[in-house]
């Protein structure tokens, strides 16, 4: 019974040690969100863009901190208790995520947070803030790569969910989309489509210029080189 009961009390105190740090790991957390948002205010000129600078930088302390928070081992093993290495985790991800508003991404990185039980890479943080992005009206890559393949000829003249669907499809090309395995061509098609993605972030405006096409009759030179690349891999994966 004796060293049942000492047992007994060993436990209880190893939980009490236990729930004492992570409750102050929480209040540690809790005091940096709620400071980050006042940090950088003495700096802060009466510039917009100075604002916008301070917000984002707000932006990135507070979801490192929930980061922290939230997958306490795997932060601790990407960053250790080095600040140094941290501060320059946060510094790539504030240039990376330059195109995206403070929103967005204290928005995406919530999304991971319920989703996710890995600590997300820069990689994810972007297709999560490009999520969000679409959810404005946008259609994802798939959706996108299926509309530019399943409107009639000609093209030009069709009714689209956004313009950049079909400026993808048209610089992809329209006799390559009808051509290729999805595997293949989605892939090439996803490229363009982020790219246009990126330049409405920046606040670039696209359109569709009826003006400016040339009717669609014939596999243009561009598109029957496409066409002989696409065959002779064919040729190849056969053999």
């Amino acid at each position: 019974m004796l060293k049942d009961n000492g047992l007994e009390r060993v436990r209880r105190n190893y939980w009490k040690t236990a729930m004492k740090n992570n409750s102050k790991m929480i209040e540690k957390v809790v005091s940096e969100i709620e400071a980050s948002s006042t940090r950088y205010q003495t700096e802060a000129g009466p510039l917009e863009e100075q604002k916008y600078q301070s917000d984002r930088i707000d932006t990135v302390n507070q979801i490192f901190a929930l980061f922290r928070l939230n997958y306490h081992n795997q932060f601790y093993s990407a960053f250790g208790d080095n600040p140094k290495s941290e501060n320059l985790a946060k510094k790539l991800w504030l240039d990376t995520l330059d195109n995206f508003s403070s929103e967005t991404i204290y928005f995406a990185a919530r999304n991971v947070i319920a989703e996710s039980e890995y600590l997300p890479t820069l990689n994810k943080m972007i297709t999560e803030c490009r999520k969000r992005v679409f959810l404005s009206g946008l259609p994802d890559p798939r959706q996108a790569y299926l509309e530019a393949c399943n409107k009639n000829s000609p093209k030009i003249q069709q009714t689209w969910s956004h313009a950049i669907v079909y400026l993808a499809g048209r610089d992809c090309g329209w006799f390559y989309l009808a051509n290729t395995p999805e595997y293949q061509a989605l892939t090439e098609f996803k490229k363009i489509y982020t790219k246009y993605c990126s330049g409405l972030q920046a606040g670039i405006t696209y359109s569709i210029s009826k003006e400016n096409s040339k009717p669609i009759s014939k596999p243009g030179n561009s598109d029957k080189a496409l066409a002989k690349k696409h065959l002779t891999s064919m040729k190849k994966m056969f053999n």
